[in-house]
C-alpha cells in the first residue's frame, strides 16, 4: 500500500485544480555560442517571449517557470511532464516549452506551468516566435522576424529587416522600425510610430494609428468599413476617396514606400 502513495499523489495533482494563488517560480538558464545571422525558434504555451540584442556572439536564454503548485514536491511532479527544449544545431537555436494535454476531468487552468523566455542574442539574427497565450516583444534586431500569438500583444522596437506579426486577441505596436512589416490582429489596435518602411496593417476590431516624419513620402492606401480615415500635417494628392471618408488612396509628399491600412471596426489616422 505504501508503494502506491507517490502515484496517488501525482494522480490527485493532475485531476484537481490548484488554487490560483499557489505559485512557485523557478528558472533555467543556458547559453550557446553562435555567429550573427543565425536563426532562433522559440515557442511556449501561455508564457511571454522577450527578445533583446547585444554586441555578443551568444544566445543567452532564461526560461522562467511559473508552476501552479502548493509546495516544492507538487512542483517537482508537474515539471516531470514538462517538455523543455533548449538546444543548438550549427548556428540555429531552439527554445521550446510544451506540456501534455489535460487529463479527463480537469477543470482548472492548463497547462499547470507557464514558461516565459527572455533571450539575448546578436543584433543580426532571424526569429520565429510563437506563444498561445502571452505577449511577444522584440527590440533592436536586424533580421527576419515572424511572431504569432493567439492571446497577447506584439511589440516591435528598432527592428530592421522584415516583420510578419499576427495576434488573434491583442494590440500591435511598431516603434522606430525600418522593417518591411505585415501586421494583423483580429481583436486590437495597431500603432505605428513612425512608419518608414513598406507596411501593411490590418485589424478587424480596432483602430489604426500611424505617425510619420513631417517630410516623409509614401503611397497611402487606407480603408475602413466602420469608421473614417484622417490625415493631419501631410500633403496628400488623393486618387480615390477623401479625408474623413472610409476610403483614402493617394500620394503623400510626392510618394514612396507603400502604406496599406485596413480595419473593419475602427478609425484610421495618419499624422506627423
Amino acid at each position: 500500500m505504501k508503494s502506491l502513495l507517490p502515484l496517488l499523489t501525482l494522480g490527485a495533482l493532475l485531476v484537481s485544480p490548484m488554487p490560483l494563488h499557489a505559485e512557485i517560480t523557478r528558472t533555467v538558464e543556458k547559453t550557446f555560442t553562435v555567429q550573427p545571422g543565425g536563426n532562433l525558434r522559440a515557442g511556449t504555451e501561455g508564457g511571454d517571449i522577450t527578445i533583446r540584442s547585444a554586441d555578443i556572439n551568444e544566445v543567452r536564454i532564461v526560461a522562467t517557470q511559473v508552476i501552479h503548485a502548493a509546495n516544492d514536491r507538487e512542483a517537482d511532479a508537474i515539471l516531470k511532464r514538462l517538455m523543455l527544449t533548449l538546444d543548438q544545431k550549427g548556428n540555429n537555436v531552439v527554445a521550446e516549452a510544451k506540456y501534455p494535454s489535460p487529463p479527463n476531468g480537469w477543470s482548472g487552468n492548463w497547462p499547470p506551468v507557464m514558461v516565459s523566455f527572455e533571450i539575448t542574442l546578436p543584433r543580426r539574427f532571424n526569429l520565429n516566435l510563437n506563444t498561445s497565450g502571452g505577449e511577444i516583444a522584440v527590440t533592436s534586431v536586424q533580421g527576419d522576424v515572424r511572431a504569432n500569438t493567439s492571446g497577447g500583444n506584439l511589440n516591435f522596437e528598432r527592428v530592421d529587416g522584415t516583420i510578419d506579426g499576427q495576434t488573434a486577441g491583442g494590440n500591435i505596436t511598431l516603434k522606430n522600425c525600418k522593417a518591411r512589416a505585415k501586421l494583423t490582429t483580429s481583436g486590437g489596435d495597431i500603432e505605428i510610430d513612425p512608419a518608414s518602411g513598406p507596411t501593411e496593417a490590418t485589424t478587424t476590431g480596432g483602430d489604426v494609428r500611424v505617425r510619420v516624419a513631417k517630410g516623409a513620402g509614401f503611397e497611402l492606401d487606407a480603408a475602413t468599413t466602420g469608421g473614417e480615415v484622417s490625415v493631419e500635417g501631410l500633403a496628400i494628392t488623393p486618387t480615390r476617396g477623401s479625408v474623413g471618408d472610409g476610403v483614402l488612396v493617394g500620394r503623400i509628399n510626392g510618394g514612396g514606400p507603400p502604406l496599406r491600412l485596413r480595419t473593419t471596426g475602427g478609425d484610421i489616422s495618419v499624422r506627423t
